[in-house]
């Protein structure tokens, strides 16, 4: 169970030898590496698991390697998108190994990864940024001087809601208590990844860019940024895991509307302290440290973000397989909405 899915395994991967598993998309969602939140969103699941159906599909036209095999259907057949007749929450996937670094005095070890290890989850989650919208985290970054705008390969220092011309790539790690930004060297050296294979990674992440931000643009959405995580199959074989093109995996809108709610609370303030100690002191689960819990959604941006959801499904599938207003419809109730509060 993760904090906005669930996998049910019905193969075990092996070392050489990829498993099976089906993604059941609930209808939680987790903001600032918390996890579970306190509401639920009602259809996200279903939004969530039809956008990414159809962006692996598309990127497996393109000729992307994935781990997708199929949605599953009411009457548990596993068919493609366009045959399905309902919505669904539930993907069908090849599995591979998770293999986690060890956590000792403090710091995490990679030495279980090597570079021929097979049929495994690479530790890290790869980010492509189009621009940088307001509540970036590569603002706080820069602030801290974690980066500098160098580092980032830009000539200034960047504005909210500045676009580029081509995308900054970022990377950060995947299986720590915390995600946690590292340079591209250090990934490599942590993944034990060899240099064309660095190459193929940043090259896949360009191409789901390019077709995450032609999808986004039938729905009238700007693909402001997102983020794939990807694995190796017994041949050591590059593959596209997880889920790539949702709501939660880029940003577009919904998932955004919760984060700018939360910013405002004492809570989100809380959640910031906490980490900043947890990263001083060394400690592994800082949530340990937060002194408060987040309070509910907004009853009514809660059904707005509902609603972004499955129309933002229907606008990416082309056909009203929910029942919801047009994305437009949607965008505009909560400007009201932001209108009426602040």
């Amino acid at each position: 169970m993760g904090s906005v899915k669930d996998l049910k395994t019905l193969k075990m991967a092996q070392e050489n030898e990829m498993g099976v598993g089906r993604f059941i998309f609930s209808d939680r969602y987790s903001i600032f590496d918390w996890g579970e939140m306190p509401d639920h969103i009602t259809n996200k699941g279903a939004a969530l698991c039809l956008m990414g159906a159809y962006c692996f599909e598309r990127a497996e036209e393109m000729g992307i390697r994935t781990h997708y095999r199929g949605l599953v259907s009411k009457d548990e057949k596993i068919v493609r998108i366009d045959d399905l007749e309902d919505p669904t929450n539930i993907m069908e996937v090849n599995l591979v190994r998770i293999i986690y670094p060890k956590f000792e005095s403090g710091y995490y070890d990679y030495s279980v990864f090597e570079s021929e290890l097979t049929n495994f989850l690479i530790p890290l989650e790869v980010i492509y940024r189009n621009g940088l919208p307001e509540g970036s985290s590569v603002f706080k970054r820069l602030d801290r001087g974690d980066i500098s705008y160098k580092s980032l390969g830009l000539d200034h220092h960047p504005n909210p809601g500045e676009r580029f011309e081509q995308p900054i790539f970022d990377v950060s790690t995947k299986l720590e208590e915390r995600d946690r930004y590292i340079t591209w060297k250090d990934a490599q050296t942590m993944a034990k990844l060899k240099d064309p294979e660095l190459n193929e990674i940043k090259n896949v992440l360009s191409d789901v860019n390019n077709l995450i931000t032609e999808t986004a643009k039938k729905a009238n959405l700007t693909n402001e940024d997102g983020k794939i995580e990807l694995g190796y199959g017994p041949n050591r074989e590059l593959m596209l895991v997880d889920v790539i093109g949702t709501l939660d995996e880029c940003r577009f809108v919904s998932k955004e509307i919760a984060r700018q709610f939360y910013k405002k609370t004492d809570w989100y303030n809380d959640v910031e302290n906490a980490k900043e100690i947890a990263k001083v002191q060394r400690i592994r689960d800082w949530k340990k440290l937060c002194s408060s819990k987040p309070q509910n959604l907004d009853p009514e941006l809660k059904g707005i973000i509902s609603q972004m959801y499955m129309s933002t499904a229907n606008a990416f599938l082309g056909k009203n397989i929910f029942d919801s207003p047009k994305l437009e419809e949607v965008v505009n109730s909560y400007r009201k909405w932001l209108e009426s509060k602040y």
